[in-house]
C-alpha cells in the first residue's frame, strides 16, 4: 500500500470513529454525516475490530433520543463499513478474474508453446536422423569412389606407362626399318651391276631383281604395318627383338650375296649353289613375315584393347569428376544443415527461455491469484462478520435457503429448469430465482445453497452461531419446507454415513470441542438435553421411559405444559432431561429419539415425518478463576412440511395429521405477519408450536431459519410460498440477542 492509500484509510477510520470520540467528551455535538461526504476510502483490520468493539456511551441512561441517534449513527458507520467491503468484494472479484483471465491465457500460451516446442523438436530429430543417414551412405560413397579413383589412378599411370614404352620402342623400329630401307636400295644397286657385268648370269639376275622386288614389297607392306602401328600406338616390345633377328638374317643374307656374287665372278657354280641356297632363305624369309603379319595383327588387336582401356579410363575420370562434383555439392547441404542446426538450436533455446518466463510468469500469477483469493476470503469473512452484526443490531431472524438436488425418483417435466442462481457480485451466493408462467420471482437471503452443497458447507455457515450457545445465548435454529424437500435431512442427515452427517450432530460435536478447549481457560459446563415432538398439537416427550403413554393423548399422569418465566427461558413440564457430557451419549439419545418420531408413508415422501421435532440443550458454564456465570440455549427443530392435500393423498389418520400441521404452520405464519407488521398483539398462543417457540420469533435470541425448497417444476408452487414466507421472516425485528451472563455468589 502507499503512503496516499494509508492516509486515505486513516482520514475513512477517523471519519467512522469521529463521532463516537465527540461521543466521549463533555460537551459533545450530535453525530454528524461526515463519512458520506468522502468517496473512496478503506478500512484496516484494526478499524473494523475497532469499530465493532466500540462501546456506547451516552450522559443519561434515560435519554432516549440520544441513544437512538448514537445508535442511528453507529448503524451508519457500520454501513459505510459494509459498503465498502462490498465494493472492495467486488474490485477483489474483478481482479480476481482479471488473474483468472491472465492465469488461463498464460497456461494456454504455454501449452501451445510447449506443443509448438515439442513438434520442432520432433522435427529437427527427424530431419537430424535424415542427414545422420545421408551423411553415413555419403561417407561409404566417397570412400568407395576415392578406392575406384586410387585404381582407376593407378591403371592409368600404368598405362601411360606402357605407352611411352611402346612408343619408344616404336622410334627405334622405325630407324632400323630406315637403315634396312638404305641397305636394300644399295643391295639393288649392286645386283644391278652384278647383272650388267655378268650376262650370264641374267636370269639369275632377273630372279634377284624379282626377289630384290618382293623384298621391296614386303619391305612396303612392313612399312605400312608400322604405320599402322604408328597409328594404333600399340605396344611392340615384344616384337622388337624378332624383327631385330629378321633385320640380322636379312644383313646375313646381303653379307652372304655379296660374297656370293665375289666368287660369281670366278665360278659359276658356286653362285648356282648360292641361287639355291638363297631360294631357300627366301622361303625362310616368307615364313618369317607371315609369321610377322600373325604378331602385327595380334598387336593390332591388343592396341585396340588399349584403346577401349583408355575410354574406360577417360570415363572413369569423368565419372570421378562427376562424383567429386556431387561430393563437393553434399559437403556444401551437410554445412547448410549444421548451420540450420545451429538456427534451430539457437529458437529451441530462445523458447525454452521464453517457456522458463511463462514459467516464472504463471507463478507470480499464481500468487497473486492466491493472494486475491484469500483477500477475497478474509474480505468475505469481515463482511459476515460485519453483516451478522447489523443484523443483531436490528434484531432480524436470519435466513438460510437450501435447494436439495434431484433425486432419482423426481421428474422435472417439461419446463426445463425453473431455479437459477445469479452470478452478479450482490448476489452471488444470496441470491436465488424461480420461474413460473414466462414470470421470474427473485429473492435474496443471508445465504443460498446450491443443491451441490454438503453437509459441510451449510454447517460451516451457522458454527459461529452455535458457538454462541456456549458465550450465553439463546440460539434457535429450525427447519422449514415442503413435504420431501431435505428439512430432516440436513437437521439429522443420513445415519451410518459419517460424511451426510446434519446439523444436530455436528452442532454437538463442535460444542463439546469447544467445551475441551475452554477447560484450558478455566470454564466448566453442564449440559442437558430434552427432545420432543408436536404432533396433532399434542406434546410427547421422545425420551421419556413409558414410551406408550406418551403417545397417547391426554393420558393421566404426566402432563407437558410450555411455560415461559421472567427472563424469557421456556420450560415444559414433566419432560425427561437427561444430563449429557459426551457426543456419544447424545448420538444414543437422538437414536432412541429417531425411533419413537412419528413417520408415515404419503404420496409425495416415502418417510415423511409427521411431527414436528425439538432438540433442546441447556448449557451452563462457569469460570472458576473469574467466578463468571453464563447460561446458554441451543434450540435445533426439524418441523413438519407443509403439503397440499390433492398432492399427499392422506386420508384417515394422514388426514388428521396433514390438517394439524397445516394448522401449526399457518400459526406460525400469522405470527410472522404480526411481528412484520410489529402489531401489538401477536398470537403466539393459537398453536403450541408457535408457543414453544415464542423465546425465539420474539424475545432476545439469535434465530436463524433455514428453507428447504425441492427443485421439482411440479413443486414450484409450494417452493414460491416457502421463499415468500422466508423473505417475511427475515424481515422481521425480533430484538437484539442478549447474553445471560452474571457472577457466582457464594453464601
Amino acid at each position: 500500500m502507499t503512503n496516499n492509500s494509508s492516509r486515505a484509510r486513516q482520514q475513512a477510520f477517523s471519519i467512522v470513529n469521529g463521532s463516537s470520540g465527540r461521543e466521549s467528551t463533555a460537551n459533545s455535538e450530535p453525530a454528524s454525516n461526515a463519512g458520506s461526504e468522502y468517496g473512496a476510502m478503506e478500512f484496516t483490520r484494526e478499524d473494523v475490530e475497532a469499530l465493532l468493539n466500540e462501546k456506547m456511551r451516552y450522559k443519561s441512561k434515560f435519554n432516549y433520543k440520544e441513544r437512538c441517534e448514537n445508535m442511528i449513527d453507529y448503524i451508519k458507520r457500520l454501513r459505510l463499513c459494509v459498503r465498502w467491503f462490498q465494493e472492495l468484494e467486488g474490485d477483489y472479484a474483478f481482479e480476481l478474474e482479471k488473474l483468472r483471465h491472465a492465469f488461463d491465457l498464460a497456461e494456454h500460451r504455454c501449452i501451445e508453446i510447449e506443443v509448438q516446442f515439442k513438434n520442432k523438436e520432433e522435427e529437427l530429430n527427424l530431419i537430424i536422423v535424415e542427414l545422420r543417414k545421408s551423411i553415413s551412405s555419403l561417407e561409404e560413397k566417397l570412400t568407395k569412389e576415392e578406392s575406384e579413383k586410387l585404381a582407376a589412378i593407378d591403371s592409368l599411370s600404368k598405362e601411360k606407362e606402357a605407352r611411352v614404352s611402346a612408343e619408344s620402342s616404336q622410334a627405334s623400329l622405325s630407324e632400323l626399318l630406315g637403315k634396312t630401307q638404305t641397305e636394300l636400295q644399295s643391295a639393288n644397286q649392286k645386283i644391278t651391276s652384278v647383272n650388267d657385268m655378268y650376262k650370264l648370269l641374267q636370269e639369275y639376275n632377273s630372279s634377284l631383281q624379282l626377289y630384290n622386288g618382293k623384298l621391296q614389297a614386303e619391305v612396303d607392306s612392313n612399312k605400312d604395318g608400322i604405320k599402322r602401328i604408328e597409328e594404333e600406338k600399340t605396344v611392340l616390345m615384344e616384337n622388337l627383338s624378332n624383327l631385330r633377328g629378321l633385320h640380322k638374317s636379312m644383313q646375313d643374307q646381303l653379307d652372304y650375296s655379296r660374297s656370293s656374287q665375289d666368287e660369281a665372278q670366278k665360278q659359276k657354280d658356286a653362285l648356282m649353289h648360292d641361287v639355291a641356297s638363297l631360294k631357300l632363305e627366301l622361303q625362310q624369309v616368307r615364313g618369317d613375315r607371315e609369321h610377322q603379319l600373325t604378331k602385327i595383327e595380334s598387336l593390332t588387336e591388343e592396341m585396340a584393347k588399349y584403346k577401349e582401356m583408355a575410354k574406360t579410363s577417360e570415363e572413369l575420370e569423368e565419372k570421378c569428376l562427376s562424383q567429386s562434383n556431387q561430393i563437393r555439392t553434399l559437403q556444401d547441404q551437410l554445412k547448410a544443415a549444421e548451420n540450420k542446426l545451429q538456427v534451430s538450436d539457437l529458437s529451441a533455446l530462445e523458447t525454452r527461455t521464453e517457456f522458463k518466463d511463462q514459467k516464472i510468469l504463471i507463478f507470480e500469477l499464481q500468487n497473486r491469484l492466491e493472494d486475491a483469493e484469500y483477500k477475497l476470503i478474509e474480505g468475505e469473512n469481515l463482511r459476515k462478520k460485519l453483516h451478522n452484526t447489523i443484523l443483531e443490531l436490528k434484531g432480524n431472524i436470519r435466513v438460510f435457503c437450501r435447494v436439495r438436488p434431484f433425486l432419482p425418483d423426481d421428474s422435472n417435466g417439461s419446463d426445463g429448469k425453473v431455479i437459477t442462481f445469479p452470478t452478479s457480485t450482490e448476489s452471488l451466493g444470496r441470491g436465488i430465482d424461480l420461474a413460473q408462467n414466462g414470470q421470474k420471482h427473485g429473492f435474496t437471503f443471508d445465504k443460498v445453497f446450491v443443491p451441490e452443497a454438503s453437509q459441510e458447507d451449510v454447517f460451516v455457515e451457522i458454527s459461529q452461531l452455535v458457538q454462541s450457545a456456549l458465550d450465553g445465548y439463546k440460539v434457535c435454529i429450525f427447519a422449514y419446507g415442503q413435504t420431501g424437500s431435505g428439512k430432516t435431512y440436513t437437521m439429522m442427515g443420513r445415519p451410518g454415513l459419517p460424511d451426510e452427517k446434519g446439523l444436530i450432530p455436528r452442532s454437538l460435536e463442535q460444542i463439546f470441542k469447544a467445551k475441551q478447549s475452554l477447560q484450558l481457560q478455566g470454564w466448566k459446563y453442564e449440559m442437558h438435553v430434552s427432545m420432543l415432538e408436536i404432533y396433532n398439537e399434542t406434546i410427547r416427550d421422545l425420551l421419556s421411559t413409558n414410551r406408550d403413554s406418551s403417545r397417547i393423548e391426554n393420558s393421566p399422569g404426566k402432563q407437558y405444559v410450555i411455560k415461559h418465566d421472567a427472563n424469557g427461558n421456556t420450560h415444559v413440564s414433566d419432560l425427561t432431561i437427561v444430563d449429557v457430557r459426551s457426543t456419544r451419549e447424545v448420538s444414543y439419545l437422538l437414536d432412541l429419539a429417531a425411533r419413537s418420531r412419528s413417520v408415515g408413508k404419503t404420496q409425495m415422501n416415502e418417510h415423511s415425518s409427521r411431527s414436528h421435532f425439538v432438540f433442546t440443550m441447556r448449557i451452563s458454564g462457569v469460570n472458576e478463576s473469574t467466578d463468571q456465570q453464563v447460561q446458554g440455549v441451543l434450540n435445533l427443530i426439524d418441523l413438519a412440511g407443509s403439503e397440499r392435500l390433492s398432492k399427499s393423498g392422506s386420508v384417515g389418520d394422514r388426514l388428521k395429521e396433514t390438517q394439524a400441521i397445516n394448522k401449526s404452520l399457518s400459526s406460525l405464519s400469522d405470527v410472522i405477519f404480526s411481528l412484520a407488521k410489529k402489531e401489538d398483539h401477536v398470537p403466539f398462543r393459537n398453536s403450541k408450536l408457535t408457543y414453544l417457540l415464542q423465546p425465539c420469533l420474539g424475545g432476545d435470541s439469535k434465530t436463524l431459519m433455514v428453507v428447504n425448497i425441492s427443485p421439482e417444476s411440479s413443486s414450484l408452487g409450494e417452493s414460491l410460498c416457502s421463499l415468500r414466507f422466508a423473505s417475511r421472516v427475515n424481515a422481521c425485528e425480533i430484538g437484539t440477542p442478549r447474553r445471560q451472563t452474571n457472577m457466582r455468589s457464594f453464601v
